[in-house]
């Protein structure tokens, strides 16, 4: 199998059948060799979604549903990529706020050698991105304090880890998400500092990305974030992560 598609979900019953629509429907135009399959990776949702996810399944049938313990984004998006079976794991957002034709962006990257390929909507590491809609000044403020941490553990050079579209071969997603340990917001930044620990080389491209109003991330999450980027570097002081 060429790619699996992964969609890590919460409680996204409002979202998840628009979201598998048109990543399918991206996914059939492509006509990609060795196929596809759509993983939505449940987070033990209290609402509709696996319901809805599960009714889906008559109409799509490369889609799958997998089902994990509520401990965070992270565990879902690890849990999606073990269970995956393509030779390129993606996972994204479940709001596609990065639409799901970057992956075109993406293909090119890994022919050259890259094992890992992100997405930045920051101009800073890839020229040309943009979003449709300016952050509120305190999430600006907070992503560049929490970034100034970051970029001391290792990731220089990478100005935007959090959007949410990455992309793995398997022998990355295999090494890196079996050496995983922060479950919540922050499981972009280990991923990545994993990522060049292991030696995988990261390629970057530039997205335009859509605002989605019924954005969950608030003033906490970021908090969150800097308290489990300071985890990371604990984590690395005391050799939490096996070596390759």
């Amino acid at each position: 199998m060429y790619l699996s598609w992964i969609i890590p979900a919460y409680n996204e019953e409002r979202r998840i059948e628009r979201a598998i629509r048109e990543v399918d429907a991206y996914l059939r135009s492509r006509n990609f060799p060795g196929g596809y399959e759509i993983i939505v990776s449940n987070s033990a949702s209290r609402d509709r979604t696996a319901d809805i996810v599960l009714g889906l399944m008559r109409e799509f049938p490369r889609l799958r549903l997998t089902e994990v313990v509520n401990l965070g984004k992270g565990l879902a998006v690890r849990h999606g990529m073990r269970a995956a079976a393509g030779e390129i794991r993606l996972f994204a957002d479940s709001d596609n706020s990065t639409p799901p034709h970057y992956f075109d962006a993406m293909r090119p990257l890994f022919t050259e050698g890259c094992d890992v390929v992100i997405s930045s909507r920051d101009s800073k590491d890839a020229p040309g991105a943009s979003r449709d809609v300016k952050e509120p000044w305190y999430r600006e403020l907070l992503a560049n304090l929490g970034n100034i941490v970051i970029q001391t553990l290792g990731i220089w050079g990478i100005w935007d880890t959090q959007n949410g579209f990455k992309a793995f071969s398997a022998r990355a997603a295999e090494s890196i998400f079996s050496r995983t340990h922060i479950y919540g917001w922050a499981f972009d930044v280990e991923v990545l500092i994993l990522a060049r620990r292991l030696g995988y080389r990261v390629g970057v491209i530039p997205v335009h990305w859509r605002h989605d109003p019924d954005s969950r991330l608030t003033a906490g999450v970021y908090l969150e974030v800097l308290r489990d980027v300071f985890r990371v570097r604990w984590n690395l002081l005391v050799g939490r992560y096996p070596a390759p």
